[in-house]
């Protein structure tokens, strides 16, 4: 049996550059992994399956298009042979997060896989098996904090990032990413043009990366908050916790962060929340 962590996927700066000819949006995205995420397994051998549970498994959807199947069978197109098996996931991230919950189990999948067949992570067969997956199973494949541009498929090189004490937080409401992106409204061909992102080809220590942030923003929170509004719910509650250097949402809603300056004002500031948001999803944890 081989198992993997399929780690949250946290934006910390999303810019929104422009929207391509072909109807895509150009990105521009600083992106960390979380501690918490599901747990992905695969005993090697025989047809393909997916067994799925946890706490989120109700809400992961028909199991046959399931992105852990969906990666499995692009990488067989390319893999001539490749040997499968059966997959068990446990669900524990929240869906439709803006989290890149679906896209982790996916980028496990694929590294399950190369792990089974002897394939290196640099295969390049895997990355097409990845970006034919979805534009943020790429990034998630070493799930290593770096910026991602273009539609996902244009990474840079990982930054080291110091430790960022987070408290992650969704509501409970899905929002579709198609949606958001209907709301923000730019036409094919159309630049945003709000601002520049800040250089971060090192991250330095957590005060210098957190100047590098507030410089940054998500462009897509404005749009997701106009479909969901407790997204500014959720945003007004987190920036007035004790500690926080900054809140945010994350990729395409609703689930969003604020950074701590200790561990403890975290785990403080979520067991806060916690309590006076029990029907919320709230986890404590540290962003790399």
């Amino acid at each position: 049996m081989l198992t993997t962590r399929c780690p949250a996927k946290i934006n910390l700066t999303l810019h929104v550059v422009a929207r391509r000819a072909d109807g895509l949006h150009e990105l521009e995205s600083l992106v960390a992994f979380a501690g918490t995420g599901d747990s992905l397994s695969l005993l090697p051998g025989g047809s393909l399956s997916l067994a799925v549970e946890g706490p989120r498994a109700d809400s992961a959807g028909e199991t046959d298009k399931n992105l852990v199947l969906v990666a499995a069978r692009n990488l067989a197109e390319r893999v001539p042979g490749l040997r499968l098996g059966a997959f068990h996931l446990i669900k524990r991230l929240p869906v439709a997060a803006g989290i890149g919950g679906g896209s982790s189990d996916a980028a496990g999948a694929l590294r399950l896989l190369a792990e089974a067949n002897g394939l290196d992570l640099d295969d390049p067969r895997l990355m097409a098996a990845a970006r034919a997956t979805g534009a943020d199973v790429p990034v998630c494949l070493e799930a290593k904090a770096r910026i991602m541009r273009g539609v996902g498929e244009a990474l840079a090189p990982p930054i080291k990032l110091p430790p960022l004490f987070a408290v992650l937080v969704n509501p409970g409401v899905a929002v579709a990413t198609k949606d958001v992106f209907g709301e923000l409204g730019l036409r094919p061909g159309e630049d945003y043009g709000f601002g520049k992102h800040p250089a971060i080809e090192t991250a330095g220590d957590a005060t210098g990366l957190g100047a590098l942030l507030k410089k940054a923003r998500n462009d897509l929170e404005a749009p997701a908050s106009n479909i969901a509004p407790v997204i500014g719910h959720v945003l007004a509650v987190l920036g007035a916790a004790r500690g926080q250097r900054l809140a945010r949402m994350s990729g395409s809603g609703a689930t969003c962060f604020a950074l701590f300056e200790t561990c403890r004002a975290a785990a403080t500031a979520a067991r806060v929340i916690r309590r006076d948001h029990p029907g919320w999803w709230v986890k404590a944890s540290v962003l790399r």
